[in-house]
């Protein structure tokens, strides 16, 4: 099945869209609720104002994204990696990362003496 042109308003429930893809669409005020997105691929997304609760990202991989003002909360980051990102401004419960890593610095050199 194809849809093309607008369509102000549909509602889908109990339906599987495994394989489908969606090109140029506006999901603006979209809701997503009970969804399963494992192996979803996105490129070129605008989720700007995007609210996520209770979901799994496990084994997701997300590069070259503008997380600017984004604010983690109550999230599992266990063996999360944070590699070649720009970190200014970032901080961890109040405290500015580039201080945390700083002072992990510092302890891993007085250690090495």
């Amino acid at each position: 099945m194809k849809l093309s042109g607008a369509i102000e308003k549909l509602d889908v429930e109990k339906s599987t869209l495994a394989g489908s893809s969606f090109v140029d669409v506006n999901f603006s005020g979209a809701r997503f609720d009970d969804v399963n997105m494992s192996g979803w691929t996105a490129t070129n997304v605008n989720l700007s104002g995007l609210s996520v609760e209770n979901a799994n990202l496990s084994g997701a991989r997300i590069t070259d994204v503008n997380l600017a003002g984004a604010r983690l909360s109550k999230a599992n980051l266990m063996g999360v990696s944070i590699e070649g990102c720009r970190i200014d401004g970032v901080t961890v419960d109040g405290v500015p990362i580039a201080d945390l890593l700083a002072a992990y610095k510092a302890a891993k050199e007085a250690a090495n003496g």
